[in-house]
């Protein structure tokens, strides 16, 4: 199995054009954009100068407090995943598959980050077609962090205040996190290795097109508006909404209570009318792992 999931990845990045060097030099401007015009300090001027894809910016353009906040938020949703979700899952297994199942979530942690760095960041959040992202971040070619004379360091075109290092480290952390959560479905079911090419096939073929088609500007989903969520609910009027006098949506409270009705029903069929049995091998250190786990990811949500 592991063979097979070598050749696997050696055969997605042997089948991409993966460029040579990553030019530090500026692209050049258009003959539009060197000509001055009084239009070029309007909004919709400035909008068209930002970059498209990822580029090389001055050190002094970076924000302090923006980036030590994202290397935070990257800590905390590391966090959920190691330790986190492997205890909160290692708490509802038997006794004999705990310890498995720790290795599940910290073996897809380390497989999930090996395919960021190799193809899986490149796909998800370069330009590229509608519903896949470029190879021009293979390898992190090109990433530089202030090593030139010039004091410059990369950026995505997708958070400009921020370190690009930074930003594919955050991205991470959601990549690592989601196979991780599907490995609940087949707990003390799946072989370990089955398990790896499934999630490194997963992680490659589902979730870096679907980050691109959403986050990425020129993305199939990210252009049909799945991102401009009033437009969204106001254009469709989803259940439970109204329109008010400016044309926003509105959230019907009558609507809100009877969802909050039927969650206390719900919560009501499960604490007195549910079953009351322990799943088999579950003891006290079962249980404590189990809350340990869950109380961990919900501080971090």
């Amino acid at each position: 199995m592991m063979s097979k999931l070598s050749g696997l990845v050696f055969l997605c990045v042997l089948a991409l054009p993966i460029p040579a060097a990553w030019s530090d030099e500026a692209p050049s401007a258009s003959p539009a954009a060197t000509t001055e015009a009084p239009a070029a300090s309007t909004p919709a001027a400035a909008t068209a100068a930002a970059p498209t894809e990822p580029t090389l910016m001055a050190a002094d353009k970076i924000s302090a407090g923006d980036t030590a906040w994202m290397l935070t938020s990257t800590a905390l949703v590391l966090m959920m995943s190691i330790p986190g979700l492997a205890l909160f899952y290692g708490g509802m297994v038997r006794k004999k598959n705990v310890l498995a199942t720790l290795m599940q979530t910290f073996a897809i942690t380390c497989l999930v980050t090996l395919l960021w760095w190799l193809i899986g960041y490149s796909w998800a959040f370069t330009p590229g077609s509608p519903f896949l992202g470029g190879a021009s971040r293979a390898f992190f070619n090109g990433m530089t962090f202030i090593h030139d004379p010039t004091n410059r360091l990369s950026v995505s075109h997708l958070a400009l205040t921020i370190p690009e290092t930074v930003y594919a480290m955050f991205q991470l952390t959601f990549a690592a996190i989601t196979p991780a959560l599907i490995a609940g479905a087949f707990a003390d079911r799946m072989k370990f290795s089955a398990m790896l090419v499934f999630m490194a096939a997963w992680s490659l073929l589902v979730y870096s097109p679907i980050a691109h088609m959403v986050w990425e500007p020129t993305g199939w989903l990210n252009k049909a508006g799945v991102l401009d969520y009033r437009q969204l609910l106001g254009a469709r009027q989803a259940p439970g909404l109204r329109q008010r006098g400016d044309g926003a949506p509105q959230f019907d409270a009558d609507v809100d209570r009877r969802l909050a009705a039927m969650g206390g029903l719900v919560r009501l069929q499960r604490g007195f009318g549910g079953s009351r049995r322990r799943p088999r091998g579950h003891g006290d250190a079962g249980d404590t792992i189990g809350h340990c786990g869950g109380c961990a990811r919900l501080g971090f949500r």
